[in-house]
């Protein structure tokens, strides 16, 4: 039985699945996760990931949380009297296990050969103090000036270690209502990846429900625009509410989390799954027009015969080009990549079936006279373009090599995102405090150096003192601290200056152990914590730094790497500045990976779809020329490859091969009803590139909304994922007709 013959005479069958398949995709709906941790993109044999599990064995599974408080002088009375009461508050809530600030910052000190930790405040803030002798004070103080005090004592910093598996949102507003119920003048503002998750855990819901009502508004006025017909948006509609409710469905059902990414996923099925039902309806417009005096019923066979094999092959390029995304080192876009291409595959088998199914029942009434209408502007526009690429076929194909010229010289401007601050938007309180930790602490990005030795043996702290000593001296860098650090505090101390044992690091293991002992007793064995275990047996080198560019992060990284790479003592170099790193350089890889499978794919398939490698390789030129200008633009316009970006050339390949196969199969299918080439083009170009339109701008106005996402970063996304998908309507409807008209290729002939 012909599948026309069988979509016919199985409709209400039909019509009956898809209603139950709605009915059961519902249900797994309500087990979907949000997971904002951008951590846990990347695979855990991930080296950083690795180094980072090391470190959190042995010092705990923790994370620092900064709170930056801002004044005109932090040393006023009301604005320490506010950082005391902030502190006080947070020593209140479960998960904070140790709080470092100017509160509990100690001013060490040596008193008839006994170590005193004295506080750095003065005990009773309500009463007068000299300020300016606190301030010599605190600039004396290296464990206090520059790390927890500005150098212009307009900030100071709230260090908070947290527990990692404490709730993210329960920790965050415990810490949001302490700082938002001490009054002061001075601005509080907080950063560090639990707020980060917080945050963007909180804008993917809110992203969720505005922008999917919000697509389907402006992809149902679009498709009424361009049918004039509410049928004609229904249907195609029909199929993108069941394929977005079946790839929302598929995520808690292979047990995976919905990401940052996962945002996308409805909004691209929105622009995606109508493409196939708009070329149904198109053509079954033009059977209508043809006015042959069918039945409906032999008007819904003639669209399923003509378009199942187009349509059948363009779903199945598209889906090869997304499923690129399965070889992404990032797991939410390969996760992605899965869910997406079955939705998609399911959106072309319901365009083929569902669809005519219900055509089937439409009434006759559907029928409209445009014979006396003039044609409409797209009509218009695509029969001047017809005309000028017949005309002007040479010119055609050298603008569009001029143009693809200009574009990759951009390329020189390419970059990779440098860590996840972009995120959030740039003037977020998380960012704002990040860029003032990298003005003026150091820098907001951290790598601990972990080395397995006893912290006692004097050989294992001169080698950490030389390790950072030679940091210290890297470009970028802003602090280095060690267990060497109060060691050597301690001995300025106990010691008189000029002496072999001030500021230095004694040769002896009991005089170090004495040390140490002298400390715990005298002041915060906490601080110690920050830096060494408890059984001693390891300890902790912790590096500040700021960078803006991933470069300067490879740099600086290569550079640590090198003043510890002889010593056998380091066990792992770890810290969340790596994790982003790895997870900056998993995008450009990922990105070539998939870039190249989504290539290597779509020339395959066009080569199968027309018989020959010519048509592979022909086809493929609109994809290379769309998102190789993509790139390009990117440079000039300082955009960088990102999470999200990073998924834009399988997707676009995956849509913009569509356009060329529909030019293809009717310059073919025109041709062998016995026009020329330039007769084929004109009428092509005439008939199909409406079609090709309206699913481009379709496509166009589906991602359109991503514009209004909480997300800077999906900003992007939306922007250049439409520039791409306009090159691959551009390319359809003028380069391909131009290379067709200059070396008519032989596999349109037969």
């Amino acid at each position: 039985m012909k599948y026309e013959n069988f979509i016919i005479k199985n409709a209400g069958k039909i019509i009956i699945a898809t209603s139950i398949l709605i009915g059961l995709s519902i249900i797994p709906l309500f087990f979907i996760r949000i997971n904002p941790d951008l951590e846990s993109y990347i695979p855990d044999d991930i080296d950083a990931k690795l180094n980072m599990n090391k470190i959190s064995a042995v010092f705990g599974a923790e994370e620092n949380l900064l709170l930056l408080v801002g004044s005109e002088d932090i040393l006023d009375p009301a604005t320490l009297e506010q950082v005391t009461t902030i502190c006080s508050g947070l020593e209140q809530i479960e998960g904070i296990s140790h709080i470092y600030s100017i509160c509990q910052a100690k001013n060490i000190m040596g008193l008839d050969g006994s170590l005193i930790a004295d506080q750095v405040l003065p005990a009773n803030l309500s009463e007068p103090f000299n300020r300016d002798s606190l301030r010599n004070i605190i600039m004396q103080n290296d464990l206090v000036y520059n790390i927890l005090v500005s150098e212009d004592f307009k900030e100071t910093l709230i260090i908070l270690t947290i527990d990692k598996s404490i709730n993210d949102h329960d920790l965050i507003h415990s810490i949001m209502e302490i700082m938002q119920s001490v009054k002061g003048n001075a601005k509080v503002s907080m950063t560090g990846m639990a707020y980060l998750r917080e945050e963007a855990n909180k804008k993917i819901s809110a992203d969720l429900i505005l922008l999917l009502p919000l697509g389907i508004i402006v992809m149902f006025l679009f498709l009424l625009l361009a049918f004039k017909n509410l049928k004609g948006v229904l249907l195609p509609m029909s199929v993108v509410m069941i394929s977005i409710l079946v790839s929302m469905a598929l995520i808690p059902l292979f047990g995976w989390e919905l990401g940052l990414i996962g945002v996308l996923i409805p909004i691209m099925m929105l622009a995606i799954s109508n493409n196939y039902g708009v070329h149904v309806f198109s053509r079954y417009q033009e059977e209508i027009d043809s006015k042959n005096g069918k039945t409906n019923r032999e008007i819904v066979a003639d669209v399923i015969k003509y378009l199942k094999r187009p349509v059948f092959l363009t779903g199945l390029t598209t889906m090869a080009g997304v499923l690129g995304l399965v070889t992404h080192i990032l797991l939410p876009a390969a996760q992605m990549g899965v869910v997406a291409s079955i939705s998609i595959g399911l959106a072309l088998i319901l365009s083929v079936s569902f669809i005519p199914a219900i055509m089937i029942y439409l009434k006759p009434d559907l029928k409209i006279d445009r014979s006396s209408q003039a044609p409409g502007l797209m009509q218009k526009i695509l029969a001047v373009t017809a005309s000028f690429v017949t005309r002007h076929t040479r010119c055609t194909i050298g603008v569009f090599i001029i143009f693809f010229l200009l574009s990759m010289a951009g390329l020189s401007w390419f970059k990779v995102a440098p860590d996840s601050n972009n995120v959030l938007p740039s003037d977020h309180p998380f960012n704002v405090a990040a860029q003032t930790i990298d003005q003026k602490f150091g820098g907001s990005k951290m790598i601990q150096i972990m080395f397995k030795g006893d912290i006692r043996d004097p050989q294992l702290l001169r080698k950490i003192e030389i390790s950072g000593n030679h940091i210290k001296k890297i470009e970028g860098v802003g602090s280095v601290n060690s267990i060497t650090t109060i060691i050597k505090k301690i001995s300025s101390a106990l010691n008189e200056p000029g002496t072999t044992e001030y500021n230095s690091i004694p040769d002896k293991f009991e005089t170090i152990a004495q040390y140490i002992e002298l400390y715990n007793m005298s002041g915060d064995p906490g601080a110690l914590e920050q830096f060494a275990d408890f059984n001693y047996e390891h300890s902790l080198l912790t590096i500040q730094y700021s960078a803006t560019d991933m470069k300067t992060i490879q740099n600086i990284v290569k550079s640590i790497r090198e003043s510890v790479k002889n010593d056998d003592r380091c066990e792992a170099i770890g810290g969340y500045s790596l994790v982003d790193q790895a997870l900056g350089e998993s995008v450009f890889l990922g990105q070539n990976y998939s870039l190249l499978f989504a290539f290597i794919v779509i020339a395959f398939l066009l080569s199968w779809i027309f018989k020959s490698i010519y048509a592979g390789i022909l086809g493929s030129l609109p994809l290379i020329f769309a998102v190789f200008v993509t790139f390009g633009l990117m440079g000039w316009l300082g955009i960088e490859l990102n999470i999200v970006t990073a998924l834009l050339s399988s997707i676009s390949i995956g849509l913009g091969v569509d356009f060329t196969i529909h030019m293809f199969w009717r310059l073919k299918s025109e041709i062998h009803s016995g026009k020329n080439i330039t007769g084929a083009v004109i009428t092509s170009i005439t008939t199909i590139g409406r079609g090709i339109s309206i699913n481009a701008l379709s496509v166009i106005a589906g991602f359109s909304v991503l514009f209004f996402s909480a997300f800077p970063l999906i900003h992007s996304f939306a922007f250049l994922i439409i520039i791409s998908i306009f090159m691959c309507l551009l390319c359809s409807l003028l380069l391909i007709p131009a290379i067709c008209l200059m070396i008519k290729p032989r596999f349109l002939y037969y």
